[in-house]
């Protein structure tokens, strides 16, 4: 097949154009086009008054070698790829190796997911519960209709954090190999729309991703996995820094030479747990900061202009950054276009910020993170694990300026930036479940960050007219953005010094986001499954 990439129609172009645009770009006649498919759907809003449609294509013609030849020069007409995912082990018969997997989020589930297909029969240990109960934790929890738990909540449980997220399915991740198809043809066998395949900024949204993680889950089990829940590990057991098995709160020694570390970015007992014994880890850079909302007829005007509204462009998103004077960068993270804010915390006495959206994005508000980036070198020096307790503080001193009941503290921009307490709502009304309470939030964050943001909002209103508007609304704190820790591995995805223990996902800092965390956990997948193969 060929492959034609920038090939560009408009956002209201009738289906039989992309024929015809195919034959106009090959000079062929209708015929000797015998079939087509959409590899990647995006368009091009640089200017408002023109916002089109760019595709890539795999095409199939009757003289495919010779359309090669007369192209040979032009770089958007090329062969189509080899992207079919081959797996890289099968597990022998009767193989006595059982690996572990420690966490059912994005990584793990992918890990054991490709275990169990490779046949390698993978226990996966959750310490949470099934999605459907953990949902139910959860929403009880915003609504105020039941107390917090801290192993049944926005960060624990099946699915893992991204189950509570906007579901986006992309990433920067260099894919030469095409991890990235394998992953998204995986969610589409479980129930995604098939669309997550060509459009480029997939998602899925938290209600549809429900069904899919139980659709994953039921996969693993049909295919000789086991999953068990509420199943927390305690402590690894190790023999000359070997990893040898787990053993769970409840007493119980499970054995196993192979055992995946996937168990998110708050798993912080855990990550106590390993420093104690002796696994090497390092402390990570990561953001601090608020989330914004603004109406989001807004955001889609500034962004797309008389086209605001379209279906084929849905709601509009953004992506921001700003270099401020004291040296630091704000940036903004995790934008959900049509969405909510969520209270994420996973301990108690904490309040912590995140954004969520459904699969339709059409709640009324955009919210995202403006956050600003710390490094252990300048702002948490020392212990590997002293990230962590920055988190704690600041999330305490948001779980006191909100009225110590879970609600967030909240501050209009306009009084944020005038330095005054807010009083009462705007135009903007916060979205954020358990609930806001309205103060000053400039003792939320170090003077530094908060220095910074105060310095960026009116440089974002640049880009996006609006977004310093009086009455958008900032909830804090963000702090979950990424892994305060790295969990150290070699080429061999095993621990620098715990053979066997395979760090993975975004808790051991190789990942951010559900797609980069899915594809991390086929390669441990497949690193271990060599290495079983290879003592066996």
């Amino acid at each position: 097949m060929l492959r034609l990439t920038e090939i560009k129609l408009p956002l209201d172009h009738d289906p039989e154009a992309i024929a015809q645009a195919i034959c106009q770009r090959l000079k062929i006649q209708p015929d000797e086009l015998l079939e087509y498919q959409i590899f990647k759907r995006s368009y091009d809003a640089r200017k408002k008054s023109n916002i089109y449609l760019v595709y890539i294509f795999d095409v199939r013609t009757t003289k495919d070698q010779a359309l090669l030849k007369r192209f040979k020069k032009d770089p958007h007409v090329l062969p189509t790829p080899a992207m079919a995912y081959q797996m890289v082990a099968q597990a022998p018969e009767n193989c006595a190796t059982r690996p572990l997997v420690i966490g059912m989020g994005p990584c793990g589930m992918f890990a054991g997911l490709m275990l169990a297909k490779m046949g390698f029969r993978p226990i996966v240990l959750e310490q949470g519960k099934t999605v459907n109960e953990r949902t139910k934790d959860t929403f009880n929890f915003w609504k105020k209709k039941g107390e917090f738990n801290p192993e049944s909540n926005a960060q624990f449980g099946e699915g893992g954090a991204g189950t509570f997220s906007d579901g986006k399915l992309y990433s920067q991740v260099r894919d030469r190999q095409h991890y990235k198809r394998k992953v998204l043809e995986e969610f589409v066998e479980a129930g995604a729309n098939p669309e997550i395949l060509y459009i480029a900024k997939p998602h899925i949204g938290t209600f549809k991703l429900v069904g899919i993680v139980q659709n994953i889950r039921k996969t693993i089990e049909s295919l000789g996995g086991e999953i068990r829940f509420q199943s927390k590990v305690k402590t690894l057991e190790l023999e000359n820094q070997q990893v040898k098995g787990v053993t769970l709160e409840n007493g119980e020694f499970i054995p196993s030479s192979h055992v995946v570390l996937a168990m998110g970015h708050s798993a912080r007992d855990t990550f106590q747990m390993l420093h104690d014994q002796g696994v090497y880890i390092e402390p990570k850079a990561f953001s601090v900061g608020f989330r914004i909302e603004h109406p989001q007829p807004l955001i889609d005007e500034c962004r797309y202009g008389e086209f605001a509204g379209n279906k084929i462009l849905g709601a509009a998103d953004y992506k921001l950054v700003h270099h401020c004077q004291n040296g630091r960068s704000v940036y903004s993270f995790c934008m959900c276009p049509g969405g909510l804010v969520i209270g994420a915390t996973s301990e108690e006495g904490k309040v912590v910020t995140n954004g969520m959206s459904q699969y339709s994005r059409n709640e009324r508000n955009a919210n995202a993170g403006i956050v600003v980036g710390i490094t252990p070198e300048e702002d948490f020096p020392g212990h590997p694990l002293a990230g962590i307790e920055l988190q704690r503080r600041l999330e305490a001193r948001a779980f006191e300026l909100g009225g110590r009941d879970y609600s967030a503290p909240g501050q209009l921009v306009g009084d944020f930036l005038a330095g005054r307490s807010s009083e009462s709502l705007g135009q903007v009304k916060p979205s954020y479940a358990p609930g806001v309470k309205l103060t000053d939030l400039s003792t939320a964050l170090p003077d530094y960050a908060i220095e910074a943001i105060r310095e960026a909002l009116p440089a974002f209103d640049k880009q996006i007219k609006g977004f310093a508007m009086a009455d958008a609304m900032l909830t804090g704190v963000e702090t979950r953005t990424s892994s305060p820790i790295r969990i150290k591995r070699g080429q061999d995805y095993q621990s620098i010094n715990t053979q066997g223990l395979y760090p993975a996902g975004e808790g051991a800092g190789y990942a951010g986001g559900i797609l980069s965390a899915a594809i991390d956990g086929v390669k441990v997948a497949e690193a271990i499954a060599l290495n079983i193969l290879q003592g066996e």
